[in-house]
């Protein structure tokens, strides 16, 4: 017998003990009731009772055989599994309290869009002082550039009285050799050529000592020039340091990585967030993906980039083309979500078809994570797809 048959014959049945006449209400005092009749009430109650249970049953068969899947015949394989999605974590790169959150769950956000901000009062107050630091520096430079232009003035005017004690040497050697010669033919004393001696002498000596200024000078300027460098070197490192707060600063407002919707706020207003730590978590609904398992029989001729169609139960009437993205190398037993509990107790293999970003993007805004169906693969590429599998998608 059929469950459609059972279910009328129920039906039937419960109509025919509801057709029962009841007796009609007098008016005069009712007499007690006979045990016999009493028991036969209590029975047929219990009897109707049975009736309806057996027909919820028999139409909770029928629901369940109507809403088995049609098998896809040899060639291809099953499995149920739920939409998944890449979830991204936002989260500030230094410690620091959120100031502010501009979406809620369940939010769109583009990607480089501001999603939250964290306080930036003592990066702000950083950056201050690091322009501080570079005027600083930079009137070191002008100060230390000046002293370069006075050092060589100095050695300029050391160079000058180089010559001119050079000159002078020169002379008193002139003066040193005609007063030799005199001496020799006796026409100047010796007091005189001793004289011109001295003098010659004390021409080098003031020659040698301007030299040695001259050599001072370049010292000094080579030490302000020195100065100068490392003055521009300050300059250089207040910049890095003013580049590297503000970098800090730009990092503070927290920005969606990828188009996705906002799954969770994990941290609110004026919460101290560590380093690293989450803020938000986003979906990235160009990423998403069916995860099931399949038996060591059908994943052995599995290949990675096969088709595979997605129906969910949600949408039944829609079929989601999808590619074999990804299959475990190493079996597992399957968690509860798969059906039945024979399947439980095998090793089956992870399977994860993944959906075409393409048709995400043209969908997004009706792309919903979680949702269970069925993912159907093809193992013999011979085979075409059954008419109940053809792609189907809403317009």
């Amino acid at each position: 017998m059929g469950v459609a048959e059972s279910v009328a014959k129920a039906n039937q049945a419960a109509v025919a003990v509801a057709s029962v006449p009841r007796e009609a209400k007098s008016s005069s005092p009712k007499a007690p009731e006979p045990k016999n009749r009493r028991l036969i009430s209590k029975n047929g109650k219990i009897v109707l009772g049975a009736i309806a249970l057996a027909v919820m049953a028999s139409a909770g068969a029928l629901i369940w055989y109507w809403l088995q899947p049609e098998p896809i015949g040899p060639g291809f394989a099953s499995g149920n599994g739920r939409l998944e999605g890449t979830e991204i974590n936002v989260s500030p790169k230094f410690a620091g309290r959120l100031a502010q959150v501009f979406v809620n769950e369940g939010d769109f956000v583009k990607q480089g869009q501001v999603v939250a901000q964290m306080d930036t009062a003592t990066l702000l107050a950083q950056r201050d002082q690091a322009q501080a630091d570079l005027r600083q520096a930079a009137n070191v430079i002008a100060i230390d550039e000046s002293l370069v232009v006075a050092r060589q003035a100095d050695r300029t005017a050391a160079q000058a009285v180089v010559d001119q004690h050079k000159a002078a040497s020169t002379a008193a050697q002139g003066q040193l050799e005609r007063s030799r010669t005199l001496q020799k033919q006796g026409w100047t004393t010796e007091q005189q050529f001793d004289q011109d001696l001295s003098l010659e002498r004390s021409s080098d000596a003031a020659v040698a000592t301007a030299l040695a200024q001259v050599a001072a000078a370049d010292s000094a300027i080579v030490t302000a020039q020195a100065q100068v460098v490392g003055a521009n070197s300050a300059v250089v490192a207040a910049q890095a340091a003013i580049a590297v707060i503000q970098t800090n600063i730009d990092d503070s407002a927290l920005r969606s990585p990828r188009d996705g919707r906002v799954q969770y706020r994990v941290a609110q207003l004026s919460e101290v967030i560590a380093a690293g730590g989450v803020a938000l978590t986003i979906v990235d609904l160009t990423d998403v993906y069916m995860t099931f398992f399949l038996s060591d029989a059908s994943a052995g001729k599995l290949e990675m980039g096969a088709q595979a169609r997605l129906v969910l139960d949600a949408a039944p009437q829609f079929v989601i083309p999808a590619t074999i993205s990804f299959v475990a190398a190493v079996a597992q037993f399957t968690p509860k979500t798969v059906e039945t509990s024979s399947e439980r107790q095998n090793l089956m293999f992870r399977v994860r078809a993944r959906i075409d970003p393409e048709i995400l993007r043209k969908f997004i805004t009706q792309v919903k994570t979680g949702l269970p169906g069925t993912a159907y693969v093809r193992l013999d590429t011979n085979q075409p797809w059954p008419a109940r599998l053809e792609t189907r998608l809403p317009k």
